[in-house]
Formats: structure tokens, sequence, C-alpha cells
């Protein structure tokens, strides 16, 4: 049976609708986003429409994962755009809540995954991963799914969403995604509509330190100081790009390695102007020949 496409403001609303589709015997996806939807987010549609019955696709730009300082105010919205874009890859249904009906007034409770929100993004960005658990935890109970589809750009977004849902015992599969890239190596992204042209050249610099290291790796190169010394050279010899972080970490754990022994991922944060960019790579370390 098909489900007619509807667009769901309240909490209330969602969770009443994925509750009867429940009730049906439907296998609900969920792809949570903050809009400005680009091919990246298409991506993660269609591998949703490919694992279950219904794609249940939300938007909200949620201030409480926003810094005093950051880019609240002026982060692109474009809803009517955006569900023509998700509509082509077969949405069943849009949850897109106001601010008001997810923080009802004088809400203080918040989710917080302690040691993984720490580093990385976490360090520059305090709060914003609790901003960030917190209402994923609000989507899930809004919207019931059986399995919730993430990018892996935003890895230790992604790490902190698989281990929210295991120690809380939510019952979901997460699935991650590949990074999709446009055909020079960025990272696709909403915020690389801030970028000028000649910043948007230099924003190249990201996924080439991640393809140095990659390269080094598949020569054998082990040592962590080196394949970080690698990521980073092309970045600091780009005038218009300042490194926030490039590190290599566990991936799970998010903690620090020296040497590459299995999987680790090299994930970085980099200004570009004024825009604040990520992008990471999972590294295998190559067994030795003999």
């Amino acid at each position: 049976m098909n489900i007619p496409f509807e667009i769901l403001r309240t909490p209330a609303a969602m969770r009443a609708r994925a509750e009867y589709l429940r009730r049906d015997g439907r296998r609900i996806a969920v792809v949570p986003t903050m809009g400005a939807l680009h091919e990246g987010h298409l991506a993660l549609l269609r591998e949703a429409r490919a694992r279950a019955d219904v794609v249940i696709l939300t938007i909200f730009v949620n201030p409480t994962q926003f810094g005093p300082n950051e880019d609240l105010a002026k982060y692109p919205r474009d809803e009517d755009g955006d569900l023509a874009k998700a509509r082509t890859c077969g949405i069943d249904l849009a949850f897109c809540p106001e601010a008001a009906a997810m923080y009802p007034a004088g809400a203080q409770t918040f989710v917080e995954v302690r040691e993984l929100q720490k580093p990385m993004c976490g360090a520059s960005r305090p709060g914003h991963f609790a901003g960030v658990a917190t209402v994923v935890a609000k989507l899930f109970h809004a919207t019931l799914p059986h399995l919730a589809v993430f990018g892996e750009k935003d890895y230790q977004q992604l790490a902190i969403i698989r281990r929210m849902v295991r120690d809380l015992d939510f019952g979901i599969e997460i699935v991650g995604v590949p990074i999709v890239r446009e055909a020079d190596g960025v990272a696709l992204s909403s915020r690389n509509a801030y970028l000028s042209p000649e910043q948007r050249a230099a924003a190249r610099v990201l996924s080439a330190g991640l393809e140095a290291a990659a390269r080094a790796v598949a020569s054998g190169e082990c040592d962590a100081a080196q394949l970080l010394a690698l990521a980073r050279a092309p970045i600091e010899a780009e005038p218009l790009a300042r490194i926030d972080y490039v590190e290599l970490r566990d991936v799970d754990e998010l903690t620090p390695i020296d040497r590459l022994e299995r999987r680790a991922v090299m994930a970085m944060a980099v200004f570009v102007g004024t825009t604040r960019l990520i992008d990471n790579r999972v590294l295998l370390s190559q067994p030795v020949a003999r």
C-alpha cells in the first residue's frame, strides 16, 4: 500500500503516524538532516529507501548544537527546495518541526556521551555534541525508526550516535554511508556554499592531506606522527587555510594512537576563510611483506 506524502510539524503528530505504520508492520528508516540538502544527503535517502518500507526525512536546524558565535542565523534554509529534491529519492514522510515544538518552554534535559564528545570537534565546539545527541534522541522518539542513516563525513557525530543508541538501548540500527565528494575530492557540505571561488579551490587541501596519508599507509608507513605531518603539509602550505585540528584516532573509542596497527580514522577540521570544514578518512594498516 502506497503512503501519501505528508509533512508533519509536531513530535506528537509524527509519533502517532509512526505508531500506526509500525502496527501495520512497516519497517521505518529515518534520515535526520538540518536541510540545505545536497547529493550527500540524497545518497543517505537512497540508502534508506533500499533498506526500509517507509522513509522519513527530518529537517530541523537544531539551535542547541550551535555555539554563541556560530552560524545558526545564516544557516541555509530552503524547505520547499529540500523536499523537492528528497521526493526524487522516494521519501514517504517529512518531519519539519519548529524549535518551540522540539524544545518546550523550560526544557532543561540533555543527553551526553561523555568521553566521545570531548576530543576533536568537541574540544573546539563545547556543548555541540550534547545538542546533537539530544536532538537525535528526540527525533528517534518522534519517528520510532527501525534504522537511521547518517553520513560518515561527520565521523565523530556518527560514533557518538552509535554509542548513545547502544548505551540507552534504543534498539535502532545505525547505518553509515561513505562520504560523497566532488570530482576534485572536496567533501560535499552545506557549508561549501559559504566559500568564495578562491576559497572553494583552496578547500581541496583537506582531501589532499588525507590522500597523502593514505598513500603513505599503502606504502607501509604506520607511525602516527609521520602520517599526521603528511596530512598537515598541504593545508599548512595554503594561505587561505587554517588548521583547527588534524588527528589520528581509534575508530570506535576516538582515543589518540601513536601507531597504526589496525584501523584508525584520520579526522580534521580546517578553516578556509571563516568557514570551518571537516573531513576524514579511515586508514587500514597494510601487512608487511616478508
